[in-house]
């Protein structure tokens, strides 16, 4: 089916009664909807689950995985888009955890939303792991409310984390967290960071200084400019006991020992601001320094892509047999894993350095009309900034997709994938394609491209 052109006419209510119809026409036949009825006493509560963002005009929307029509790769069946409602239960406790769990209920059920068993391993790097890592500072920091330390003793760490896995594994999470997200029970002991109690903490860490800068993180500056990050790295070794050289203005750790005490304690620190703000501002502070992190790297894995390099080698002009073989490299991997915006940025520059790096010169994305997209499964980008799942009752859990469609994916300029910088002006992102691009394209149904006739018949409801 031939997608209805988009005019750049928003206004009136002529043009959006035309526009209505005409996004409703090009999705119809491109949307199966799976509805999933809730069986009693099987679905958390609503009230202890994240809710919906408010929306509005062209901003990010909801695509609930119910509502993505079935569209399997090429011999093997699509990844899990189609969550059950979660089983949930009451939990098994060790009982030797003396901590309150329904004090800090609020942010397990923020976890398990997040780290849904039908979902995690799609949204692992963006959205589970680093809520499931904000939870144990928060839990640390609950922990010293009541003790005069900022960590647990091996032991009772074992126990305490036994118990937090069984909680969300109870509200419908992952029960392979732990493994998933890299994370221990001696994550939760202050490791090999020497200060472990309160007041030896407060005397040593110009503590005014730490919450000031990390009580509120600026979500729009602190990745690029931040203020909150040096705050912990500071705090963290000054009572590392490191003695730190000083080279060309940089903090140079010599032993690879040293390096994991500052990591430990760094952990402490995180007790420490956990302990001293409210949940919520100290899981939305944790999300925005995760983000910063998350977003500098690509976590897509690239095998070496021989069959692109041999068909797109000294490329001058579209070929057929070059696009084939790129297009099917790339839907390879992209059923990896949902990414960010920025991760699809760098992501895009890592292939390109490692095609140009084996002679392939020309710019194929380009050629080959790859867009940023591609590099997410199911064609969705998540947003560079904290998300998380959100459960409804009627189509389950879901996320949400950046209206970033059809930004061409950038080729690299230089031979250096080091000088990549997302801060720098001219390395933002994209910008949203015009009307006239609107007006040009159509609508992208093959391939990676079908995702776009789903997200069309949501914005209809964004229009009023």
């Amino acid at each position: 089916m031939n997608c209805v052109k988009i005019v750049s006419c928003l206004k009136g209510s002529f043009c959006h009664l035309r526009l209505v119809i005409a996004l409703w026409l090009c999705s119809y036949q491109n949307v199966v909807a799976l509805p999933l009825l809730p069986k009693p006493g099987q679905i958390p509560s609503t009230s202890e689950l994240p809710s919906s963002p408010n929306s509005a005009t062209f901003q990010p929307i909801e695509i609930s995985p119910t509502m993505i029509p079935h569209y399997p790769f090429h011999g093997e069946p699509l990844p899990p888009m189609y969550p059950s409602f979660p089983k949930t239960y009451d939990p098994v406790l060790t009982g030797r955890c003396p901590v309150n769990f329904s004090v800090i209920s609020s942010i397990t059920a923020k976890t398990a939303s997040d780290c849904t068993q039908s979902l995690s391993t799609v949204v692992g790097n963006v959205i589970c792991c680093p809520q499931f890592n904000s939870l144990l500072h928060i839990f640390q920091g609950f922990y010293s409310n009541h003790f005069d330390t900022l960590v647990l003793q091996n032991a009772l760490a074992d126990d305490c984390f036994k118990d937090i896995i069984s909680i969300l594994a109870s509200r419908g999470a992952n029960s392979s967290l732990s493994s998933m997200c890299s994370v221990k029970s001696s994550n939760l002991t202050g490791g090999s960071c020497p200060v472990k109690d309160i007041s030896t903490f407060e005397n040593a860490v110009n503590t005014s200084k730490l919450l000031e800068s990390c009580s509120t993180v600026d979500p729009l500056k602190e990745c690029c400019r931040p203020f909150c990050q040096p705050a912990i790295s500071e705090a963290a070794l000054q009572i590392s006991g490191i003695k730190m050289t000083l080279s060309d203005n940089k903090n140079i750790v010599e032993a690879p020992s040293e390096i994991d005490t500052l990591n430990d304690c760094k952990g402490v620190v995180y007790s420490w601001i956990a302990k001293k703000l409210r949940f919520e501002d100290a899981n939305t502070a944790f999300r925005l320094l995760s983000s910063c992190k998350v977003n500098k790297a690509c976590p897509l894995d690239f095998k070496q892509p021989s069959e692109v390099i041999n068909a797109c080698r000294n490329l001058a002009a579209p070929s057929p047999s070059c696009c084939s073989s790129l297009n099917a490299y790339i839907t390879g991997i992209q059923k990896q894993m949902l990414i960010t915006n920025r991760q699809a940025i760098i992501c895009a520059a890592v292939f390109g350095y490692m095609l140009q790096k084996a002679g392939v010169m020309t710019n194929v994305y380009e050629l080959c009309d790859v867009d940023l997209k591609d590099f997410s499964l199911q064609g969705c980008l998540l947003r560079s900034l904290p998300a998380d799942l959100v459960f409804d009752n009627s189509t389950g859990f879901s996320f949400t997709c950046d209206l970033n469609d059809n930004i061409a994916a950038p080729w690299p300029s230089s031979s250096s994938v080091t000088s990549l910088s997302l801060c720098a002006p001219e390395m933002s992102l994209p910008a949203l394609p015009t009307s006239q691009t609107l007006g040009s394209s159509g609508c992208h149904l093959d391939g990676v491209h079908f995702l776009l006739s789903t997200i069309l018949i949501f914005v209809s409801t964004l229009l009023y």
